[in-house]
């Protein structure tokens, strides 16, 4: 979380999340995923590689007129969350 911090700290138009659940306890998952949402409504897109797919995929978006399709393979799950797109929880 302190990294995130940091880097928001930038006023980013885009955050570069890598694997940011690893290691961590499910109840800090759920909190990383709810800071997450709230960094994306807040207006900076997000690009999140995870390989906690369950994770990713809670918090996927559907922007208008388009479908995310998150790249997935053995090693998990790379999405792009656009700023001001609605989420869409699973």
């Amino acid at each position: 979380m302190l990294a995130i911090g940091r880097a928001l700290m930038a006023s980013p138009k885009l955050l570069v999340l890598d694997e940011p659940s690893l290691g961590l306890a499910p109840k800090l998952i759920e909190q990383i995923r709810d800071i997450i949402v709230d960094i994306n409504q807040q207006g900076t897109s997000v690009l999140l590689i995870e390989q906690n797919a369950m994770m990713a995929l809670s918090i996927a978006v559907t922007p208008p007129n388009r479908s995310v399709i998150p790249s997935t393979s053995s090693s998990g799950v790379v999405m792009l969350i656009p700023s001001g797109c609605a989420l869409w929880r699973w």
